[in-house]
């Protein structure tokens, strides 16, 4: 058995941090003596190196505690996956550094995929360990729920450009995802088939409206009235869910500049909609148009 200090000399995990994991209950000492002291042995240990390889991948105490008393947590398999996770990161980190280098000698590297989305499949991987009945009830088997991480990842770079545009930045992106997910494993679809169906038939009314005549300025007040239907609408009908504090930004790049937008809108609703959409919104928004 070994003391605290002994733990915290052999660990580097001060004596005060020890005592705090011990009053949350995510780290318990095997024993506390008469006089309170406490005291542990060699499987407390190995919890608390797995505590440590948990924060090592940036994953809170909250996150820690939930995952490690999962009745299916199994820390072999948890060690396998920490170390896939641990030398993911490593590998981000060290194509960080050869680009830093590279900076560092002026060479001039217009380079963003190491800024990449491992946060976000981090909290994918934690809700996995967290949540699999919520998940297996919504997606219908893990299976799925793997498929669509997988799909995800072969998109990283495109999901991560939009996440920034949209949400700011990858940090608000993952977090507003995390209360996404938590919502829909809780509560499931925020709604049914049935209604997506009505309000998919709202948006395609209210947005013929919007483009009944595209030789009309953008900036109108009529046309500037519709736009504020489609907004109020859209935003009332999101139940919840957090789009982001620039997805309207974002939604009228993509009528401007998005060649899957353009296409798709303009074939719906005429040859010019999609631009006089994006400049429709932007007007409302108290955007710039002089460079569209």
């Amino acid at each position: 058995m070994m003391t605290v200090k002994q733990v915290s000399l052999l660990t580097g995990v001060s004596i005060r941090t020890l005592q705090f994991y011990d009053e949350i209950g995510l780290f318990k000492p095997t024993k506390i003596t008469d006089a309170g002291y406490r005291l542990y042995d060699e499987n407390a240990l190995e919890t608390l190196q797995q505590i440590l390889f948990f924060k090592e991948l940036d994953f809170t105490l909250k996150e820690i505690k939930a995952i490690m008393e999962n009745p299916r947590f199994d820390k072999t398999a948890a060690f396998k996956k920490q170390r896939e996770l641990i030398q993911f990161k490593r590998d981000r980190l060290n194509a960080l550094l050869e680009l830093l280098d590279k900076l560092i000698k002026g060479e001039r590297c217009m380079d963003f995929k190491d800024f990449d989305m491992s946060g976000y499949f981090r909290v994918l991987t934690a809700f996995k360990q967290t949540h699999a009945d919520e998940i297996i009830e919504q997606f219908g088997s893990m299976e799925h729920f793997d498929e669509m991480v997988s799909e995800m990842k072969s998109r990283e770079d495109e999901i991560a450009g939009m996440a920034v545009k949209q949400y700011g930045s990858l940090e608000h992106y993952t977090k507003a995802m995390e209360k996404n997910l938590e919502q829909f494993l809780s509560h499931g679809p925020h709604i049914t088939q049935q209604d997506a169906g009505d309000l998919t038939k709202k948006t395609d009314e209210i947005t013929r409206r919007l483009t009944a005549d595209l030789k009309k300025d953008a900036a109108s007040s009529d046309v500037q009235e519709i736009v504020h239907e489609l907004i109020s609408f859209t935003n009332a009908c999101s139940g919840g869910i957090d789009m982001g504090e620039n997805y309207w930004p974002f939604m009228a790049e993509s009528y401007l500049s998005n060649s899957v937008f353009i296409e798709a809108t303009d074939k719906k609703y005429g040859t010019g909609a999609s631009i006089f959409i994006g400049h429709a919104i932007q007007a409302f928004l108290g955007m710039d148009l002089a460079d569209n």
